[in-house]
């Protein structure tokens, strides 16, 4: 059995922002935005070379079982590139605030700078404050 990582949902508070944000800014394809019920609003976001999408919503209701997150309140999420610098000057000149190229050091924290292989990352939020990382990866992902 496959279980597969297909949409992630990002929970954010304007979604026309969000998806200028995502589509301008990160580059994401928007693959849809339509009201599906009266009310109820998804827009579909492709990273490019991703086989996962994020999903922006207005009007879903929660998910039994579940607590509606708050917008800003998802952090974690990570994407892959194999050229962070690269990744860093797209981004930037976007208009995506990025922090400096990081890696872990040896005391265990985040320092300025390249590191060793899987081990150089970027970070950023978006309008809302959703946390994201990019991280370097040695090839990509139809290599590994």
């Amino acid at each position: 059995m496959e279980l597969t990582l297909e949409v992630v949902t990002v929970p954010v508070s304007d979604l026309d922002r969000s998806k200028e944000f995502y589509e301008k800014g990160c580059g994401f394809t928007a693959d849809v935005d339509q009201e599906v019920a009266p009310g109820v609003r998804i827009i579909q976001l492709t990273p490019p070379g991703s086989r996962c999408s994020i999903a922006l919503m207005s009007g879903m209701p929660a998910l039994p079982g579940q607590v509606r997150m708050e917008p800003g309140s998802l952090n974690g999420l990570q994407l892959c590139v194999t050229d962070i610098e690269a990744a860093h000057t797209a981004l930037a000149a976007n208009g995506v605030e990025v922090s400096p190229v990081q890696h872990v050091g040896e005391s265990g924290g985040w320092e300025d700078g390249r590191g060793g292989e899987w081990n150089s990352f970027l970070f950023f939020t978006d309008p809302d404050g959703n946390g994201w990382a990019v991280q370097e990866s040695p090839s990509p992902l139809s290599e590994r």
